[in-house]
């Protein structure tokens, strides 16, 4: 069973204040997880494929191409702005 003294520091870390009552339910109920997770590190799982992500699915990224759309390209999107300086796109400042 977790200590008083480590329900509190949990509680520290996860920045949750503690009242007097919940230390001994946090003890009671932590330490039934902790014994659980004891009762996984008992099963057999040398035959088991370990897997990265249950749907199988993976990342798909765009390649990093330049394109040039052209001078006739660049006036059609500068058209849709709002506001244009020196063929740039103007736009408020951040900081």
């Amino acid at each position: 069973m977790l200590s008083r003294e480590e329900i509190l520091h949990i509680a520290t870390l996860a920045r949750i204040g503690v009242s007097e009552e919940d230390v001994e339910k946090y003890q009671h109920d932590l330490s039934e997880i902790l014994d659980y997770f004891k009762k996984l590190d008992e099963l057999d799982v040398a035959e088991v494929e370990p897997i990265g992500h249950i749907t199988g699915m993976q990342n798909r990224f765009r390649s990093d191409a330049y394109e040039d759309f052209g001078s006739i390209g660049k006036e059609q999107i500068l058209k849709n702005a709002p506001e244009v300086k020196e063929g740039y796109i103007k736009v408020k400042s951040v900081l």
